[in-house]
Formats: structure tokens, C-alpha cells, sequence
């Protein structure tokens, strides 16, 4: 059975930091998934945050491209969303993905993160 955890949502003033993980388990050959992080706002459609391949290639977002940074820790089955210089628009719950042909996509439960003064 597939499972991903996401964990590091919290609530921070804008300019702040934050730092998601999401722990992988029942993935066959985790480093061969694409990962990724998705984020649904109130009231809005789910949207691609970033993502990153087997071999480390990293995609954003243009509302968070130079402020987030995504990474992946193969023998921890992990991946990781660094977030800076947090804006209030940036508020909403974010979703671990993974993705490999012929399987999935798999989602996370989600994470809320609230950028608030």
C-alpha cells in the first residue's frame, strides 16, 4: 500500500521560512518516481508547485520559482519543499505527489500552511 506523509505545515509571518517533507512508503524503486508538490488555496483549482525527477531535474511554478526549493533524499524516501520568503498568497494546503508510468499518481493527505501577520 502507498502512503505519503507530509509533515512542516505550520502558520508564519510573511518573509518567513518553512521547511515540508514528505515521507514515502510502498513505493517500489522510489528514486525512479517523479515527486512532486501540489497546493490548493480556498476556493481555488490544485496547482503544480514544483517537481522533481528521477535524476534531480527540478521544475517550478512561476509564482514560487527563486523562493522555493525542491529536493529529494532517495535512501530516506523523502522529498522536501524549502519554502522562503513566504507570501500571504502562498497560504494553502500542500500535497506530496509521485508519479511513474504505468503508476499512480499517488497524493498525500496535505499540509496546511498559513502565511498570516
Amino acid at each position: 500500500q502507498v502512503q505519503l506523509v507530509e509533515s512542516g505545515g505550520d502558520m508564519v509571518q510573511p518573509g518567513g521560512s518553512l521547511r515540508l517533507s514528505c515521507a514515502a512508503s510502498g513505493l517500489n524503486i522510489f528514486r525512479l518516481y517523479v515527486m512532486g508538490w501540489y497546493r490548493q488555496a480556498p476556493g481555488k483549482q490544485r496547482e503544480l508547485v514544483a517537481t522533481i525527477t528521477s535524476d534531480s531535474s527540478t521544475n517550478y511554478s512561476d509564482s514560487v520559482k527563486g523562493r522555493f526549493t525542491i529536493s529529494r533524499d532517495n535512501a530516506k524516501k523523502t522529498v522536501f519543499l524549502q519554502m522562503n520568503s513566504l507570501k500571504p498568497e502562498d497560504t494553502a494546503v500542500y500535497y506530496c505527489y509521485a508519479k511513474l508510468i504505468g503508476m499512480g499518481p499517488y497524493w498525500g493527505q496535505g499540509t496546511q500552511v498559513t502565511v498570516s501577520s
